[in-house]
């Protein structure tokens, strides 16, 4: 008797019979001619062709791919082979990134912020605001990140200046806590007042305000931002004064 069940070969080669037939479905390799007892019997050639197969697909190379290699030249292999390594190392790379994701969302803010919001994160809670307060700026800031990302860096920087001023944290604190308020609340309009005169007498302050949509023309995105932080009545009440004091004063700020 000459040659090897499937079952054997299979195991000889380092895979399953399914995989041999897969193989076989994919004229990869021929089926062997069956023996006079009605068995497939596999010799040294099929055995061989069965090893390059599997280490070809090992390495990383798709089966539709495997045909061609099998008797291509020395020169034609290799560069199907480089082509291969290539695509394998793309793969790595986009496996990586993923993984630092992976990392990433294990800690919490980074995954969807830059490292430098976290921090001004971390800094506004130690400055007296709620946990719901920073919650709610952090959420904010993903939004803003998703819908205007190339001005996202220059607001960060704009926010970061502005915390260093007390009477800046002073108003935006108040205007956290008027949220809670009714929105016919007679204060909303003193506190608006008071908010849009400290953005004109400190125009560098207003980027705060309207710098993520200095670079859109686009209104309905900085609508859905600004009002993400004001979303209570009085909230919502509370930035429409604002804003219309602003535009009053001559200051473009976009209307939905």
């Amino acid at each position: 008797m000459n040659g090897v069940t499937i079952g054997q070969a299979a195991a000889f080669v380092g895979v399953t019979v399914k995989t041999v037939r897969h193989y076989h479905r994919l004229g990869l390799a021929a089926e062997p001619e069956r023996d006079n007892s009605g068995y497939r019997r596999y010799g040294s050639a099929d055995l061989l062709r069965l090893v390059q197969i599997r280490t070809l697909a090992a390495a990383g190379v798709p089966l539709a791919g495997i045909g061609p290699l099998l008797g291509a030249d020395a020169a034609p292999f290799a560069a199907a082979l480089a082509d291969v390594e290539q695509q394998l190392t793309e793969r790595i790379e986009e496996l990586t990134a993923r993984r630092d994701m992976l990392h990433r969302l294990a800690d919490g803010d980074r995954a969807l912020l830059p490292d430098r919001a976290v921090v001004l994160l971390e800094r506004m809670a130690g400055l007296g605001f709620s946990a719901e307060e920073v919650a709610a700026a952090r959420e904010g800031w993903i939004l803003a990140r998703a819908l205007v990302p190339d001005g996202f860096d220059d607001y960060l920087t704009e926010v970061g200046h502005a915390v260093q001023d007390p009477a800046f944290v002073t108003l935006i604190r108040r205007g956290a806590e008027a949220a809670a308020w009714e929105p016919d609340d007679p204060r909303l309009a003193g506190l608006a007042t008071a908010m849009a005169e400290y953005y004109l007498a400190h125009p560098d302050r207003l980027a705060t305000v309207t710098g993520l949509q200095a670079r859109t023309e686009n209104a309905t995105r900085y609508r859905l931002i600004s009002r993400f932080g004001n979303q209570s009545p009085a909230g919502a009440r509370m930035a429409d004064l604002v804003e219309a004091a602003l535009r009053a004063a001559g200051v473009p700020v976009p209307r939905s």
